[in-house]
């Protein structure tokens, strides 16, 4: 089997009949200054945690950057953005649970240290132009190493993404590869509303330098100007025939500056999965099936677009929020994604938005103007109390209460 027939085999793998909603937020470790945590101390502070909650160390380059227990998994990302990524449930309140017996765990040890969770979807001290991004150091992992030296030539702010940014990540299921185009179509088309409604700042009215006149959603501008080979909305996604065949090629084509096999790290540039294969440093015929899926992973993990096709679909642009409005999110995704009369109600609606550049277009208008901006011939908190009322129509009792945590952040009366 060619690795692309891999690569379609592991999405396609994924296919299930549940309605699984799996959450990730990043966090800023910081101290009453704002300055973020080192990352010995935090890495040390984590293996101590591991070991009180009987969990698998997560190692990488000698060092210890997180665990995995039967309910979520931590680790650290480039410059010790502390990211807890909760598993697959259908119901909200376990996932609601499961966070707060994260945050009784931890908050207690890092006061004790002078430091505490900060959730926004830029270090303050970043985003309000007090430091800039190369005054915080990387962990010390050969992966952060190379991004950093790639990223200095791609594009204006690999700095920033790196050392500066946190995300809320929702992760939802698909029924088959059709499903998986629906929901993916749908979910880019309001991803604009959905990015302002998300959107998590210090100080309304920052900016990044180069673009003085748009102060919203300061996150995606820096991951928009990144890299474009790998950033921005899924290649090829709203075109006719894509499917699990485009996905693979995207996966395998997308550059991966760092190769991870086998537990070792290693500097490829700009080559792809592709290239590797082609030129022998990869043998089709020397994978096991564990050796295949841990590459598999790895080149999905190169691509940083809006939305990542996995075994699920990951969707990542919303800031890093406090629990309650990131619950409030997965409400709202929950109500949409999952219902299949709201999936066709909005692909009625959005029907004329048959282009990532009409998109790209609407996220551009929202930079400028906030909720204010139009977006598909309605105001951007029109469409947001549209989604609010979609969601409240479908979703069952014991969820419709996580709605309430949005209503203020999204404009809604």
């Amino acid at each position: 089997m060619s690795i692309k027939e891999s690569v379609k085999r592991y999405i396609r793998d994924g296919e299930s009949l549940s309605q699984g909603l799996g959450l990730e937020i990043e966090h800023f470790v910081i101290n009453d200054a704002g300055v973020q945590i080192e990352f010995h101390e935090v890495s040390s502070i984590l293996e101590k945690m591991a070991g009180i909650v009987n969990a698998k160390i997560i190692c990488m380059d000698g060092y210890p950057v997180g665990y995995v227990t039967d309910d979520y998994s931590i680790t650290l990302e480039p410059a010790c953005q502390f990211e807890i990524s909760i598993n697959p449930y259908s119901d909200i309140e376990t996932i609601k649970s499961i966070y707060e017996d994260f945050v009784t765990l931890w908050t207690p040890v890092l006061k004790a240290r002078g430091y505490h969770l900060e959730t926004k979807g830029n270090l303050p001290l970043v985003e309000q132009g007090v430091i800039d991004p190369d005054d915080i150091a990387l962990s010390p992992k050969k992966r952060y190493k190379y991004m950093d030296s790639y990223f200095r030539h791609s594009g204006k702010y690999g700095k920033y993404m790196m050392r500066a940014s946190a995300s809320t990540q929702v992760s939802v299921d698909f029924r088959s590869e059709e499903d998986m185009v629906r929901k993916l179509t749908i979910l880019q088309k309001i991803s604009p509303v959905l990015m302002i409604a998300m959107e998590n700042k210090t100080d309304p009215d920052s900016t990044l330098k180069d673009h003085p006149d748009k102060p919203h959603l300061f996150r995606i501008q820096e991951w928009d100007d990144l890299d474009p080979s790998r950033t921005g909305f899924y290649p090829h996604s709203l075109e006719e025939g894509f499917g699990y065949d485009s996905v693979a090629d995207t996966i395998l084509n997308t550059p991966l500056i760092l190769l991870t096999d086998d537990g070792v790290t290693t500097d490829v540039g700009s080559e792809t999965a592709e290239d590797l294969f082609a030129r022998g440093l990869i043998r089709e015929e020397t994978l096991d099936i564990t050796r295949e899926r841990s590459l598999i992973e790895h080149f999905i993990s190169m691509g940083f677009f809006h939305y990542r096709v996995k075994k699920y679909i990951e969707i990542r642009v919303a800031d890093s929020v406090p629990l309650d409005r990131a619950l409030g999110y997965v409400a709202i995704l929950k109500g949409i994604v999952y219902s299949d009369d709201n999936l066709s109600a909005l692909e009625n609606e959005l029907a004329d938005v048959d282009t990532a550049e009409k998109i790209q277009q609407a996220v551009e208008d929202i930079e400028r103007d906030g909720y204010n901006a139009v977006v598909y011939g309605r105001k951007a908190t029109e469409w947001a109390a549209h989604l609010y009322e979609l969601a409240l129509d479908k979703l069952p009792d014991t969820d419709k209460e996580y709605l309430e945590n949005v209503r203020a952040f999204w404009g809604i009366s």
